[in-house]
């Protein structure tokens, strides 16, 4: 009987090591063929945002009025919103590109304090990373995304699965977080699954006093873990399948303490294996980057430094 309570227990040790549920995550393209359709689809998006949206939240669409030779998506991270990246978004326009940058869904509401956020799912990630790449072929001959923390998750989904995708930049893409020891990130992942969602700030001394107007003051448990489930799912399919995208760029900061680092070089590791077309860069630790190292509304960042060498990494050829 001992002997069959201890197998029982490491069976279920070693079943919850395992992430779970991230089998039925799949990808299904409706690239759009023109320019004119591209812009159709955005108006449509956009006429289906929330009366409550936040004004600088909102869909964001920088045009040259035409397809231009290249347009790029900009993901913005969890619990901020389209803002985030605009300054950025302004200086890949003036440099000829279309750009793109659309809400998360649950995200960008006016109501900072909603509990809306906390409702985001791994399939709605996929669904809106496929329309966002697809909106892309319209605006341009050749496709870059960017995206930031669980944005970077997203990109990294669109990475694996878009062939139509020609460069993918993954900026501290959140595939675990560097308060969970990287061994038990599954296990965490399948156990908060089931536990009633919570809200914590982000900080905890101050709340909802002050710090960024467009972004939420507060994140979901059940949020975070649908981002470590797209996570999941992207390595297990880089684990059978070199990714689609023509190149892939992956992005760390190492005074970042936020995402696990660590989890980030075991997804590139992969990806290396499979022959993909990668390179990696690091923001030193001595320029002391916040997490959010994208929103100038961020105290600790430092844009005139991060944005050039963004541009100059992504543009490089």
């Amino acid at each position: 009987m001992a002997l069959l309570i201890l197998a029982l227990v490491v069976g279920l040790g070693v079943l919850l090591l395992q992430p779970w549920g991230i089998s039925n995550l799949a990808s299904r393209p409706r690239p759009t063929q023109t320019y004119a359709e591209a812009v159709q689809r955005i108006e449509g998006l956009r006429a289906a945002e929330p009366a409550a949206m936040n004004p600088v939240c909102r869909f964001q669409f920088m045009t040259h009025n035409r397809q231009v030779e290249r347009a790029i998506v900009l993901v913005h991270g969890y619990t901020t919103c389209p803002q985030q990246f605009h300054a950025l978004g302004e200086r890949f326009f003036d440099l000829g590109y279309n750009v793109l940058i659309a809400p998360l869904p649950h995200h960008g509401l006016a109501d900072r304090m909603t509990a809306e956020h906390g409702q985001l799912t791994a399939e709605e990630l996929v669904r809106y990373a496929d329309e966002v790449v697809d909106i892309g072929q319209g605006l341009g001959e050749h496709v870059s995304m960017m995206g930031l923390s669980a944005g970077g998750v997203t990109t990294a989904w669109a990475a694996q699965n878009r062939a139509d995708l020609d460069l993918a930049m993954m900026i501290s893409p959140a595939f675990g977080f560097e308060q969970v020891p990287t061994p038990l990130t599954a296990a965490v992942m399948n156990v908060y699954t089931f536990l009633p969602d919570a809200f914590e700030w982000w900080d905890p001394v101050n709340k909802d006093v002050g710090g960024i107007p467009h972004a939420y003051p507060r994140y979901s448990r059940h949020a975070l873990v649908q981002a470590l489930r797209l996570g999941f799912a992207t390595q297990a399919e880089a684990r059978r399948a070199k990714p689609a995208a023509a190149k892939l760029i992956v992005v760390t900061n190492a005074s970042d303490h936020s995402v696990n680092n660590e989890l980030t070089r075991q997804v590139v590791e992969i990806w290396q294996a499979r022959g993909a077309n990668l390179v990696t860069y690091e923001f030193p630790a001595d320029l002391r980057l916040d997490h959010d190292l994208i929103d100038p509304l961020q105290p600790a960042q430092n844009i005139e430094v991060v944005y050039p060498r963004l541009i100059e990494w992504l543009t490089a050829r």
